[in-house]
C-alpha cells in the first residue's frame, strides 16, 4: 500500500481546514483513498496528514504541482516535510 506522510504548520487551523476540505475531490481525483489528520497535542497548527494513495508516482505529481504549491500558500502552509511510504507489514496487537 502507498501512503504520504506530510507534516506542517499552518497559520490559521480553521482557515486551512477549509481549503483542505474544498480540495477533497481534487485529492480523490488525484488518487488519495483515506486520510487522518493529526496534530501535535499542544500546537493546533502543528499538523500531520497521513493519507492512502492508490499510487505513489500520482500523489507525488499531485502534492508537487503548481496547483497545490499555490494552494498551500494561500492557505497559509509553511513548507511542509514529504514522506512517500510503502507498507511492509500491518498489524494490531
Amino acid at each position: 500500500m502507498p501512503y504520504v506522510l506530510i507534516v506542517h504548520e499552518v497559520d490559521d487551523y480553521e482557515a486551512w481546514k477549509r481549503v483542505f476540505d474544498d480540495a477533497a475531490a481534487m485529492r480523490k481525483a488525484a488518487g488519495e483513498i483515506d486520510f487522518q489528520l493529526l496534530r501535535e497535542q499542544s500546537s493546533a497548527t502543528h499538523l500531520v496528514h497521513f493519507s492512502q494513495w492508490s499510487d505513489l508516482d500520482a500523489a507525488r505529481a499531485f502534492f508537487e504541482s503548481d496547483a497545490l504549491v499555490r494552494i498551500r500558500r494561500e492557505a497559509g502552509v509553511h513548507p511542509p516535510t514529504f514522506l512517500y511510504l510503502e507498507q511492509l507489514e500491518a498489524g494490531t496487537l
